[in-house]
């Protein structure tokens, strides 16, 4: 069979490297061609785009970008009708998988949603498109299947989270040498996690570095993008207490003792790594300025959304300075605010079910098309 996927984003490109590999493992026949990354890659298939070519965010960058979007788009839609594929897999990147989605509709291309557009968040008028679209979705948060089937009539599957597979893997792993390796110091370690993009990068990293010279018994890292090149990063290197690890995450988390994280998948990764966190976001004013109109939860980071109550603190925009995130983190540090922690992270990872969301996945897949 011929899979065609589309992913967006470094959270898509890990998730759909785990889907490949239980692809090929329930269809042996399996070609695959991908949008995502070097995981992906790594995974086996054929690469058409790089999400590092394909990620805006905020309204105003897809504003600015549009053209560039648009041509993503047509480029999508002509190796589609080339490949000719049995399925198309979407995960999550709605803002171009709902266009690329109604179009094979149309065309008579089976659908398949891997990880749900987050509607219950804001857009949840798209539940129109995915109802019409979208023949099969596999949903990966816990209250995601009553949002669909209770409130708005359509079935999903809830498959469980596929970070906890990623995770639990790593966590059996040795990083006895990732300390000599990367050249970090014997002090605790407080991991940097700003993103994936670049825009982000900047915004977020310009304010996490700042903290850096009050707290000079840890050592503050870096956890560089996959999609990134090292050299970007420079620029946040001047301080002795800052270093750098290129691509090497989930090593980092494994070994870290409390982390300041971007908002977005990453809280979640840092709390099933049961590593302290402050989440922190800062975009573009007028990005911001819509965002806040039009999204109504209380939160920003899925531990909180996910446990419906304040977890994790939350520094956004103008609290996200060098004052509040100093006070945050010295919270965090506290080891009676640890031990709180530590049993919400507990009580989370409860919450998000067994193990195997992306071989549940891939048997549905292939199943459905036999």
């Amino acid at each position: 069979m011929r899979y065609y996927i589309l992913a967006g984003e470094a959270s898509g490109d890990l998730h759909g490297a785990e889907l490949m590999k239980e692809l090929k493992k329930q269809d042996p026949t399996a070609e695959i061609r991908f949008w995502g990354g070097d995981l992906m890659a790594a995974a086996g298939g054929t690469i058409v785009k790089h999400y590092r070519d394909l990620a805006f965010m905020g309204f105003a960058e897809v504003l600015f970008n549009l053209k560039t979007i648009l041509g993503n788009i047509k480029i999508c839609k002509r190796d589609i009708l080339e490949f000719r594929p049995d399925a198309i897999i979407f995960i999550d990147y709605p803002g171009f998988n709902m266009r690329i989605a109604k179009w094979a509709k149309n065309n008579g291309f089976p659908t398949h949603y891997y990880i749900s557009p987050q509607i219950w968040a804001w857009k949840e008028n798209r539940i129109t498109a995915i109802k019409r679209d979208i023949d099969h979705m596999y949903v990966i948060l816990p209250f995601e299947k009553d949002f669909y089937e209770k409130k708005h009539n359509y079935k999903v599957e809830f498959v469980g989270h596929p970070l906890l597979d990623v995770i639990n893997k790593k966590k059996d792993a040795d990083f006895s040498e990732f300390r000599t390796l990367n050249n970090l110091s014997d002090k605790p370690i407080i991991a940097l996690l700003p993103g994936s993009r670049k825009q982000e990068i900047t915004k977020m990293l310009s304010v996490m570095t700042s903290v850096a010279d009050s707290f000079l018994d840890y050592q503050f890292v870096i956890a560089g993008a996959p999609g990134q090149e090292d050299s970007f990063y420079e620029q946040f290197l001047s301080n002795k207490n800052i270093l750098f690890v290129s691509n090497q995450t989930y090593n980092l988390l494994s070994i870290s003792h409390a982390a300041l994280v971007t908002s977005g998948t990453a809280t979640l990764e840092t709390a099933l790594f049961k590593v302290p966190e402050v989440v922190c976001y800062k975009g573009n004013w007028a990005s911001y300025q819509i965002a806040k109109r039009i999204i109504t939860l209380k939160y920003i980071s899925l531990v909180n959304l996910i446990m419906d109550r304040l977890v994790v603190e939350e520094l956004i925009q103008e609290e996200f300075n060098k004052t509040s995130l100093t006070k945050a983190l010295k919270k965090i540090l506290n080891p009676d605010h640890r031990a709180t922690l530590f049993h919400d992270y507990e009580l989370l990872e409860e919450q998000l079910g067994r193990n195997g969301a992306a071989k549940k996945t891939a048997m549905r897949i292939v199943q459905s098309l036999q």
